[in-house]
């Protein structure tokens, strides 16, 4: 303890040196030197006689501390068991490891969300099944041509019509007064609007044929009739409601007007040209059109590309434009303005080209691989 020696060591020294190097007693040795004590003595006898104080003084066995031992030195040694130098390491090692995972936890809560907080969320709110717009679309389709074709001299095939899309029991002549005569050359389903109670709104466009008979004064000659006809388009309202798993009409359409024009288009970007590449190519386009309207492309398509031919009863008058579009690579694309012929008269129509490049041994060259109509 603070490195200085066992008391009882340096007594047994001190006897030891004193016996081997004290000079012969001198009388005449002034008072000071003899007295000259050394002060570990001293303070061991101050010790010696503070004890021998205190163990005169009666006090209670348990606050008595045991007594030291008997060594001559101002201090007791207590040996320092190793159970207890284990057990505060171990303390230390708990402290520290709590305080690890302290930091570790609290790190991976910064990075890591809360479990918990994502399953304690509410659930998704369930969306109503979508209404089976295809289904009313066809309903609807199918009414709006028996609900428009009427003839006075057969009345009970519109109601036939009818009834197959009616639910049981509805009334088959809607209102009709079974007179006169009307066909129906074209229907056009179109938005479905759903509305309460799994009730819908179909808008359908239906080309109709009405046939109208005037009566011409001949003289001396009763008068005669003449039948005209005239084509307009007109649109329905038809109501429907789903049920069973089927939808039917529910009651009685309403005519409504149909659009002179559509509303205005956005402003598109047309894409750049590449005005040498299209003269580059300008004969390899009239030469697909020639042999596309004789039927047969096989010869001026790329390989593996199919090309249906067009229908009978249509002549090219010839190209009247070709924009290449500007790029790279061995596929490219361009816009074609064709004029045909179709009876006695002429139609021009806007097509898409794609072409690629094919090359041989010997050279190479562009040839359409794929064709479509519209510059969509």
């Amino acid at each position: 303890m603070l490195g200085l020696p066992d008391p009882g060591d340096w007594e047994a020294k001190k006897a030891r040196r004193k016996a081997k190097t004290a000079p012969a007693p001198t009388p005449a040795a002034p008072p000071a030197q003899a007295s000259a004590v050394n002060p570990w003595e001293s303070a061991a006898e101050a010790l010696k006689a503070q004890q021998q104080r205190t163990a005169a003084t009666p006090s209670p066995p348990a606050s008595t501390p045991p007594p030291a031992r008997e060594t001559g030195a101002p201090w007791a040694t207590i040996d320092e068991k190793s159970g207890s130098v284990a057990l505060r390491r171990l303390g230390r090692g708990v402290l520290w490891a709590v305080v690890g995972l302290a930091v570790i936890t609290g790190v991976r809560a910064w990075v890591v969300p809360n479990q918990h907080t994502a399953d304690n969320a509410p659930p998704p709110a369930k969306t109503a099944p979508a209404y089976p717009s295809d289904a009313a679309q066809a309903v609807a389709g199918r009414f709006a041509r028996a609900y428009l074709t009427w003839d006075e001299d057969a009345p009970e095939a519109r109601a036939v019509a009818l009834a197959a899309v009616l639910p049981d029991g509805a009334d088959t002549e809607m209102g009709w007064d079974k007179q006169g005569r009307q066909d129906v050359l074209a229907v056009q389903p179109g938005a479905v609007t759903p509305t309460t109670q799994k009730q819908a709104r179909v808008r359908v466009d239906v080309l109709i044929r009405t046939t109208e008979e005037e009566a011409t004064p001949a003289k001396g000659k009763k008068k005669a009739t003449e039948a005209k006809t005239a084509d307009r388009w007109i649109g329905l309202d038809v109501p429907v409601v789903q049920t069973a798993g089927q939808v039917v009409v529910t009651g009685q359409p309403g005519m409504v007007g149909v659009p002179a024009h559509g509303p205005k288009t956005p402003e598109l970007k047309t894409p750049e040209t590449d005005a040498a590449f299209g003269q580059q190519t300008a004969d390899t386009v009239n030469d697909f059109f020639r042999a596309y309207a004789g039927g047969d492309t096989d010869t001026v398509t790329a390989p593996g590309a199919t090309v249906p031919p067009l229908p009978d009863g249509m002549t090219l008058v010839g190209v009247t434009s070709w924009a290449a579009d500007a790029g790279t690579g061995d596929d490219r694309t361009g816009t074609a303005r064709v004029t045909w012929r179709i009876g006695q008269a002429q139609v021009e129509q806007t097509y898409r080209i794609e072409l690629t490049r094919v090359a041989s041994a010997d050279a190479q060259r562009w040839q359409v691989a794929n064709i479509h109509g519209s510059t969509a």
